[in-house]
Parts: structure tokens; sequence; C-alpha cells
């Protein structure tokens, strides 16, 4: 059942509520790690935690520009290097600084979980009361709608048709129509949250939500990776509930 939707003004707020001493098992939409690929070409670290220390002190211009050239050495169709995860998950290169710019989420994500002192399974063992899962919303979504778009951050693009989108996402997961065999709680007004929020930001978070209750499910069930691939990357991580 969901309890409630907590926003957040600023980064500051959310990195100390992550800091907060209670347990829970989350799953953040933003890459948690760069393709093993870029980063020997790159020459930066290929243990995961320096890796992200070493990215989180670059600044994004200096980024933008390592991964340009990169970029533009490579043929056409190639230009980007991918994770193994991407191609089952289906998610964008987590080098990519535009459209969407998930090398910048990861930039102001990661760290926040690193000062928090979470644990990253397959990644960065620390407190285990508090799990931090790669997850990715359009994921979930794409199964239960397909590619039918349902969200905009523009005004103009926020349709009656991309309303109807949410109402049937919602409805598919309040009835437990996924591979991952949950069904989701919601009173009448949280359904009319997620269904208003043309942003989609409501709703990614619930199916991040979803993605992270079959994870800490899987955890209960004996499996301390949360359901991650066990022979995951160690550098590059994986999307919770992404087939291997």
């Amino acid at each position: 059942m969901l309890q409630g939707l907590q926003r957040f003004a600023n980064l500051e707020s959310f990195g100390a509520w992550l800091c907060r001493p209670e347990p829970w098992t989350g799953a953040f939409d933003l890459p948690f790690g760069l393709p093993r690929e870029l980063v020997v070409h790159l020459g930066w670290p290929v243990d995961w935690l320096a890796c992200m220390r070493h990215y989180g002190m670059l600044a994004r211009a200096e980024i933008r520009q390592q991964f340009a050239a990169f970029c533009a050495a490579r043929p056409p169709g190639r230009k980007f290097a991918h994770r193994a995860t991407d191609g089952p998950a289906g998610s964008s290169p987590s080098m990519k600084w535009v459209n969407p710019p998930v090398a910048w989420m990861m930039h102001a994500g990661v760290p926040l979980l690193l000062a928090a002192g979470v644990h990253l399974p397959g990644l960065h063992r620390t407190d285990a009361r508090r799990v931090a899962l790669e997850g990715y919303p359009g994921l979930l979504a794409r199964e239960l709608v397909g590619r039918l778009s349902y969200k905009s951050d523009e005004r103009a693009r926020q349709t009656p048709e991309r309303a109807a989108a949410r109402l049937r996402l919602v409805e598919a997961l309040e009835h437990g129509r996924t591979r991952l065999h949950l069904s989701l709680r919601l009173s009448g007004e949280q359904r009319a949250c997620l269904v208003e929020d043309a942003s989609g930001d409501s709703l990614d978070a619930v199916l991040c939500l979803v993605q992270a209750a079959w994870a800490e499910r899987a955890h209960e069930a004996g499996d301390a990776m949360y359901g991650l691939p066990p022979d995951l990357d160690p550098l590059e991580g994986w999307i919770v509930t992404a087939s291997p």
C-alpha cells in the first residue's frame, strides 16, 4: 500500500533525508555506474568507488568534453558506450549528457548516496539497513503500456492522451499486471494525484517503488543481491528487475 509521496525542494534536503537512520530499500531513477569500455578508454579507476569519487570531483564541462571526444572518435550508430544492463532494460547510455541527461543525474545523485553511507548491492557494501538500487521506471512502464508516452515537462505536450496513458498505467499497477506479481494499493486521492501529475514525476516515483518492493521481497527470500544478477559487472552496476 502506498503510504504517501514525499517531495524535496532541493538536493540538500534530499541528501539530508538519505542520511536519516531509519531502514529502507529504495530504487533510484539514475545510473549508478558508467560503461566499462568508457572508463577504461579514459584511464579512470576501474574500482567502482574510486571511479565514482573521481567522477564526482570533475566539473560537468570537463566531463562533457571528455565524453564528447570519446563519441567523436567512434563511427555513426556507435557513438555512445553502453553498459551490459542497457540492452535488457532498454535504458539510455549512462554517459549521455543530453536527451535525457542521465550523466548529470548520476553526477548529482551518486555522491549523495555515498555521503549517506547507504548499501549498494553488488557495488558498495556499507549500511545494510538502508539499501539503494538503480531503478528505471521506463522499464516497468513499457511492460504495461508499450511505447505510449505518458508524461511531459512541457505544458503544451501535457495532452489528454498522455493522461489516459497514466490512467492505464495506474490501473495496471493496481491489478498487478506485471511480471513482478505485485499489486499496488492506492486511495482515491492518491490515484488522482498519479494521474493528474502531467510531468509523470509522481508516477515514476511509484514505478520505482514497485521495483524496490520486488527487490525487497527477493531479499526476504534469501537473495543477498536483491534480485540483481550475481555476476553483474561491479563497475557498471545493473538496473533492478531487468532480466539478465
